[in-house]
């Protein structure tokens, strides 16, 4: 992170000229169906919308009219908005191959590497329908994840320093084994599966339409590879139109979404290992770098510190969660949203 003289963070910040358009070369991918999602989930007795909170506590400290979260953090009694994307990626493939459900992929093994959240989605999908789930997790992970994947009768496997080097792990162990690797991010080659886990995310912004009656004037979307904010945006978009402006929050160690669309392409990033560690995505993934760049209007960068503050400030107000979950806020606390006395801001909590 840059400073100015004075020594205040001078944050990276890219206005995006392709909203509306897109890159030219990567589409958004069309067929994306958030109704696909709901007649699902009508089968999952755990399932249940997830509820919005007025946050007047959060609005008078960032100076605006109205802060409203969207609280993934009870989702499905997984913890996180993740509960959604895998799961439901292997639920579609249990509703094609037929039978019953307890045992519809029995045989199917689903491996996948994780910072945690991911994983623990690709857990439960599995073992609701009969499959092994082997997750792969860097040396950096909290042994807490660990055990609860464990708890979840996922086989865990520890590889790497850092997220991609669990992911290349991973992936050698599919190829090897023939298992079916269960990603959240997407390249040349490997879209399938991913478009489903960020067709599975839309449900959070169906469900948010259908919660707000009052568009707001802004939507902070925190982003690691980029799933949930470029979901997200995309079924807002369907419904809202072009009014809210949409800002996508990464970490300053982690600006695989910024840098990759001052490119114009997908880039690996460099960086130290961020506190924000289920945003800390060094390549961002393909599809969502294509469906941001139609529908986001601006890519910013968080501190640490504003970070670990944005996670201080929910707890504050009564809603604990993690530097990672609460980026969107932090974001806006910092001041990074251009905002003014009169906006109304919509914030996730991702994460517990």
């Amino acid at each position: 992170m840059m400073s100015d003289e004075e020594g205040r963070p001078m944050h990276a910040r890219f206005d995006n000229p392709h909203r509306g358009t897109g890159l030219r070369d990567l589409q958004p991918t069309p067929g994306a169906d958030a109704g696909a999602v709901a007649a699902l989930l009508v089968h999952c007795p755990r399932h249940q919308r997830t509820p919005l909170h007025d946050a007047p506590t959060l609005a008078a400290r960032a100076g605006v009219a109205r802060v409203t979260i969207k609280d993934e953090r009870g989702r499905m009694g997984l913890g996180s908005f993740k509960a959604l994307g895998a799961a439901y990626a292997i639920a579609r493939e249990a509703a094609q191959a037929g039978g019953d459900w307890p045992t519809a992929l029995s045989g199917r093994t689903y491996v996948t590497a994780s910072a945690g959240n991911h994983g623990l989605s690709v857990a439960a999908g599995a073992r609701l329908f009969g499959a092994t789930a082997v997750i792969y997790l860097a040396d950096t992970v909290p042994e807490g994840f660990a055990t609860r994947l464990r708890d979840m009768g996922a086989q865990v496997v520890r590889a790497g320093a850092d997220y991609a080097a669990s992911m290349v792990a991973a992936g050698d162990a599919a190829t090897a084994q023939g298992w079916t690797l269960l990603s959240d991010g997407s390249w040349p080659g490997y879209v399938d599966l991913p478009f489903r886990v960020m067709e599975g995310y839309r449900q959070i912004g169906a469900e948010i339409a259908e919660q707000m009656p009052d568009r707001p004037t802004h939507v902070l979307l925190q982003a690691g590879v980029g799933g949930l904010a470029a979901a997200v945006a995309a079924e807002l978009r369907l419904v809202w139109g072009d009014a809210p402006q949409m800002i996508v929050v990464e970490p300053d160690a982690a600006p695989a979404l910024i840098a990759s669309m001052r490119a114009g392409h997908v880039v690996e990033t460099t960086g130290p290992v961020s506190a924000m560690g289920r945003l800390d995505c060094k390549v961002p993934s393909m599809l969502a770098l294509a469906d941001l760049a139609r529908d986001a209007d601006r890519f910013v960068t968080l501190t640490e510190v504003e970070g670990q503050a944005g996670a201080d400030a929910v707890a504050d107000a009564g809603w604990p969660s993690t530097p990672s979950g609460a980026a969107g806020v932090a974001a806006l606390l910092a001041g990074l949203a251009d905002t003014d006395a009169d906006s109304h801001v919509l914030c996730l909590l991702s994460e517990g």
